[in-house]
């Protein structure tokens, strides 16, 4: 099949894609009970398991992991003398947050401007259709052998692939793992992520009071837990630049790779006008080579509903990026240490570590990197970029380890105006269309390199 043929037939995919997205998206595949039923979940991973059976892939079925989600696997045979590539997505996905933020409902595809929004349009639902249009375009046509694997709980950060990966590694052993979670540096730059961060979270807890008590009679001398709180996190940023600062972590390294403009950044975050970004050093700087604490939610009384009474507790969801050269637990032993050595006024404070993950390097030397450039140039036309990612992917440091001699590609959908994990997410469906192609001429210029 010549390139323009397989341009001209995913093309033609594209409203299956449409119709098969608006189906995933309206799923509220959350995977966290305590705000949506695990049916939710359970029934995406069915349809991805049906989905990719009608793709051509093999034994395709749901394995429940260590943290209770399922993962769907399934596989395809090479042919003789062919090398295996795994094709990895999630299919849970964030919470839609503040729904009154979204001009549009997040469980439903919404088409505008060119876009089209909802939760998941993007992360990661949207590379979950950019494989099957891959997979549909080639048909018969597939020189590798294909293992597939579809997370069940990446936004939870709660390792049941992790695990399962670690207990079966028969079952994902492959000689390129391309791990679509990512995406490319704006549309129509062609990107693979070489570098990803790692992710520390954890909860901490003030406590000072027995209960609470009138802010009138006891005010004052009466320690206010909130307060003590906000004086705490205060300590983890600088208060000159907002720059992070967590004792015992090195917050000067330097990005080597591709930068990031500091207008485009501040328009593709949303930053307001006037308002300075925070740090010092380059933008790509702060993104991918230094560490980055952001205070992710607080438990305390809210504004409408609050009495006059001063807090005796409250606690704070606190989440740390490291750049790759970071150990996890160093960083985590770090910022416990720092949470609880600073402290205000002798109050009570207690650390909860909620999940880790490692940091990530990817070497790019390789058949599969090349393979990989070629398409893209193909596709877009201009050599391939690679950038660093500020979010973490724990999986890829487990493939790493248990499949030292593979190459690990990540790329994807994901380009920075679909504002993932926030309000009206949404996807580029001309990314998904040339992202797909990327892919089914990367399997075959992979086939040919391998050799």
């Amino acid at each position: 099949m010549s390139t323009d043929d397989l341009a001209a037939r995913i093309a033609g995919l594209m409203p299956r894609a449409q119709a098969d997205l608006t189906e995933l998206v309206s799923i509220p595949s959350v995977a966290d009970p305590r705000q949506y039923p695990p049916q939710e979940c359970h029934r995406a991973a069915q349809w991805v398991a049906d989905a990719f059976t009608g793709a051509g892939l093999q034994d395709v079925h749901l394995a429940e992991t260590p943290d209770g989600s399922n993962a769907v696997i399934g596989h395809r045979p090479p042919p003789p003398g062919a090398p295996t590539v795994l094709l990895y997505c999630h299919y849970d996905v964030q919470p839609p947050l503040d729904d009154d933020a979204w001009t549009t409902p997040p469980f439903t595809l919404t088409e505008r401007d060119g876009r089209w929004y909802g939760r998941g349009t993007a992360d990661c639902k949207g590379n979950i259709v950019m494989h099957l249009t891959a997979l549909r375009a080639l048909g018969d046509d597939i020189p590798v052998g294909l293992k597939f694997v579809a997370e069940g709980s990446e936004e939870q950060g709660t390792g049941g692939l992790e695990q399962y990966v670690e207990a079966h590694r028969d079952l994902f052993t492959a000689d390129a793992l391309l791990v679509c979670d990512t995406g490319n540096a704006a549309v129509g730059v062609g990107t693979a992520t070489t570098s990803l961060r790692g992710l520390v979270n954890v909860v901490v807890r003030v406590d000072t009071l027995a209960g609470e008590v009138h802010s009138g009679m006891f005010g004052g001398p009466a320690p206010d837990a909130l307060a003590a709180l906000i004086q705490l996190l205060s300590t983890l940023r600088d208060p000159e630049t907002g720059a992070t600062r967590v004792k015992g972590l090195d917050a000067s390294g330097t990005w080597e790779g591709a930068g990031y403009d500091e207008g485009q950044f501040r328009t593709d975050a949303g930053v307001l006008d006037g308002v300075p970004l925070t740090g010092t050093g380059s933008v790509a700087d702060r993104l991918w080579a230094r560490p980055a604490v952001t205070v992710l939610g607080i438990d305390c009384p809210p504004v409408v509903g609050s009495a006059a009474a001063v807090p005796p507790t409250a606690r704070a969801r606190v989440s740390l990026r490291i750049p790759p050269g970071t150990d996890a637990a160093a960083a985590q032993r770090a910022l416990t240490d720092h949470l609880t050595e600073a402290a205000p006024w002798g109050v009570r404070v207690g650390v909860e570590s909620e999940s880790t993950g490692s940091p990530f390097r990817a070497a790019t030397d390789g058949a599969a990197y090349r393979a990989l450039g070629e398409s893209m140039r193909a596709v877009y036309g201009k050599p391939m970029t690679y950038l660093g990612q500020g979010g973490s992917i724990p999986l890829c440091n487990v493939l790493a380890d248990a499949y030292p001699s593979a190459e690990i590609i990540l790329m994807g959908v994901e380009e920075p105006q679909c504002l993932i994990h926030a309000p009206n997410e949404s996807v580029d469906p001309t990314e998904i269309q040339h992202m797909a192609q990327v892919e089914a001429l990367f399997l075959h210029a992979y086939a040919k390199a391998f050799r």
